[in-house]
C-alpha cells in the first residue's frame, strides 16, 4: 500500500535525532528502522525513518546532563520561581503547535492510529499542558499563605525530588509520556524520557522547541534497547523518580535494579484485565455501543479497554448477536482513510499472538462468533463467545481486537473474579437495577480504584484521578495528582517571636527567596 500525500511526512531531518544536554545530537552509531505497520505491495513494513540505537555510554551522559541541571536542587531550573517555569512550558507548547501536522502525521503512520484519533491526540495532549499550568497556579496560589499554629508560624509549598526517567507506551507514545513528563518539569525535575520502541520518530519535530525552551540539560531524549539504555542509568543510583507506563514485570525489573530503592520514587500505569459486567436488567442499547467502543477503540490497545465482558445468562445470546454484528460493521483501513475504525497493528507478531488466544479458547469450547482474521499487520477484531476460566484470555490480557465474552448466573461470580485477579484499574457496570449496582458498587470499591456505571471504561477526564490496585499501577495520575506525585511538601517554620516574624517578613517583602514568599501567579 503506498502513503498518499495526505499522509506522507519528510522524515530526514528527524532521522537519527536525540537531545541531551540543550542539545539536539545526530548519531552515527548504530540503528534501528522505524518500520510503519503500513505495509507496501509486497506485504513489508514501509520503513518510516531512522531511530539512533544510543550507547550505554551515551544514555549515562544524559544521565549526567540532567543530575548537573539538577545540581543537588541548587540548580537553575530546580530554584527558578514558579512563574518563571510556567513561562518556559508555555514557550514550548507554542514550538509544539508549530510542528503539529507532522506529529498527527506521524503518530499515524508509525502506530497505525487514525487521523482522527492522532489529532485527537495531539490535541488532548495541548489541553493537558494548559490545565496542568492551570492546576500549578492554584496550587502554588493555595501555598503562598503562611500558618500559624501553636505557637509556630509556617508555610508550605511543594518542591522538586530530583531526576525524573520517564517512559512512556507505544499505544499513546505522544500523550502518555508527557502526562508524566510534564509535571515532573513544571514541577522543578531535570528529566531523561526514554523514547517507546513503537512511537519514537514522532517526537522528534519537538526536540528543537525542547532545546531551545529549557535551560541545557533539564530534559533529555533517549532511544535505544531498553537494557542497554536504561539498565545503566538504573543501576547507577541517579535517578530520583521513575515514571513507568508499561507492564508490571519490566516495573519490578526496574526498580531492582536501582541501588537504594527505598530513595526511588515510583509513579506506574501498569496492565490492567478491565472487565464489563452486564446484568440481567441492562439496557442493551446502551450497554452494546459502550462495549464495543470500549472494548475496539485504537484496536483495543488501551490499559482502559475493556478486555473481558460478563454477560448474565438470559441475555448472553442476545447479547453476543447483537455485539458481534455491531463489531462487523467497524470499518477497516489505512489510518488516513475516512471514517476508519480498525488499522494496522504495530507490533511485530501481534497477529499470531491474538491468534494464539483463539487456538486456545476455541480448543477448549469457546466459539469464534466474527472475525479473527488477519490480514497482514491488520487483524479484523474477533469475537469469542462460551469463554471460561480454564482459557488463557478469561486472564490474561491480549491488549488486542479480540474480545471474549463469558455469562455468568450469580453476582457473586463477577465478586470473585475481581477478588482473584491480579489486576484492579477499572470495571464497568451495566443495568437499571439501584440495588444491584449498590451491591456491586459496595462489592467492587476495594478491588478497583474506578467504577463506571452504564458507560466504558476510561481514562478522562483529565481531573479524576487516574490510578488502579494490586499489579495495576503505583500512585495517582492526574491533572491534579501529578504534581503532587513528582513532588515534596517542604515547610519552612519558626517560633512566632517577634524577631522571628520580622525576619520573614523582610524575606518575603524584598523576596530574597524563591521558595519562602507569597508571590503566585494570576
Amino acid at each position: 500500500m503506498l502513503i498518499p500525500d495526505i499522509a506522507s511526512v519528510d522524515t530526514k531531518p528527524y532521522d537519527m535525532r536525540y537531545l541531551i544536554d540543550g542539545e539536539v545530537r545526530t548519531w552515527s552509531g548504530a540503528h534501528i528502522d522505524v518500520l510503519s505497520p503500513i505495509e507496501d505491495e509486497h506485504g513489508k513494513r514501509t520503513v518510516l525513518g531512522r531511530a539512533p540505537k544510543l550507547s550505554k555510554e551515551e544514555a549515562l551522559s544524559a544521565l549526567a546532563a540532567a543530575k548537573r541541571a539538577w545540581s543537588n536542587g541548587r540548580g537553575e531550573w530546580p530554584t527558578m520561581r514558579v512563574q518563571d517555569r510556567i513561562r518556559c512550558v508555555e514557550r514550548f507548547t507554542k514550538g509544539m503547535l508549530a510542528v503539529r501536522e507532522d506529529i498527527v502525521r506521524l503518530l499515524m503512520l508509525e502506530i497505525g492510529k487514525s487521523r482522527k484519533d492522532s489529532e485527537s491526540e495531539v490535541d488532548r495532549t495541548m489541553v493537558y499542558i494548559k490545565d496542568t499550568i492551570e492546576a500549578l497556579k492554584e496550587l502554588d496560589r493555595a501555598s503562598g499563605r503562611f500558618v500559624m499554629q501553636d505557637g509556630f508560624i509556617g508555610q508550605t509549598r511543594r518542591s522538586p525530588l530530583g531526576v525524573a526517567l520517564c517512559m512512556g507506551p507505544f499505544n499513546y507514545p505522544l500523550n502518555e509520556t508527557f502526562t508524566t513528563l510534564i509535571p515532573a518539569l513544571i514541577m522543578g525535575n531535570a528529566i531523561v524520557s526514554k523514547l517507546p520502541k513503537y512511537g519514537t520518530l514522532l517526537h522528534a519535530p519537538m526536540f528543537q522547541a525542547m532545546a531551545e525552551s529549557f535551560p541545557k540539560g533539564v530534559i533529555n531524549i533517549v532511544q535505544g534497547d531498553g537494557a542497554t539504555v536504561v539498565g545503566p542509568m538504573m543501576e547507577s543510583g541517579d535517578v530520583d523518580v521513575l515514571a513507568f507506563i508499561g507492564s508490571s514485570r519490566v516495573a519490578n525489573i526496574l526498580k531492582k535494579q536501582h541501588p537504594r530503592p527505598n530513595r526511588l520514587r515510583c509513579i506506574l500505569g501498569l496492565e490492567a484485565k478491565n472487565p464489563a459486567f452486564v446484568l440481567e436488567d441492562a439496557d442493551l442499547d446502551v450497554a452494546i455501543p459502550e462495549c464495543v467502543s470500549g472494548a475496539l477503540s485504537f484496536n483495543g490497545q488501551r490499559c482502559t479497554g475493556l478486555k473481558l465482558i460478563f454477560v448474565h445468562e438470559t441475555r448472553a445470546r442476545e447479547f453476543a448477536e447483537r455485539f458481534a454484528a455491531a463489531v462487523s460493521k467497524l470499518k477497516a483501513g489505512a489510518p488516513w482513510e475516512p471514517g476508519v475504525q480498525i488499522t494496522p497493528l504495530p507490533e511485530e507478531g501481534k497477529s499470531p499472538w491474538l491468534q494464539g488466544y483463539i487456538d486456545d479458547a476455541v480448543q477448549k469450547g469457546a466459539k469464534l462468533i466474527a472475525g479473527g482474521k488477519a490480514q497482514g499487520t491488520l487483524f479484523i477484531p474477533g469475537v469469542l463467545t462460551g469463554v471460561t476460566s480454564a482459557m488463557r484470555i478469561f486472564h490474561e490480557e491480549q491488549f488486542g481486537p479480540l474480545v471474549p465474552i463469558a455469562s455468568y448466573t450469580d453476582e457473586r461470580e463477577l465478586d470473585a473474579f475481581m477478588q482473584a485477579s491480579p489486576y484492579g484499574q477499572q470495571v464497568a457496570i451495566f443495568g437499571k437495577s439501584p440495588a444491584a449496582i449498590a451491591r456491586l458498587v459496595d462489592a467492587l470499591a476495594n478491588q478497583v480504584s474506578r467504577i463506571n456505571l452504564n458507560t466504558q471504561c476510561r481514562r478522562g477526564p483529565d481531573t479524576f484521578p487516574f490510578t488502579g490496585r494490586k499489579d495495576s499501577a503505583e500512585a495517582t495520575l492526574s491533572v491534579h495528582d501529578a504534581l503532587r506525585a513528582f513532588s515534596i511538601r517542604t515547610v519552612v517554620a519558626t517560633s512566632a517571636s517577634d524577631a522571628n516574624k520580622a525576619i520573614v517578613s523582610d524575606i518575603v517583602t524584598t523576596r530574597r527567596s524563591a521558595f519562602l514568599s507569597t508571590d503566585y501567579v494570576f
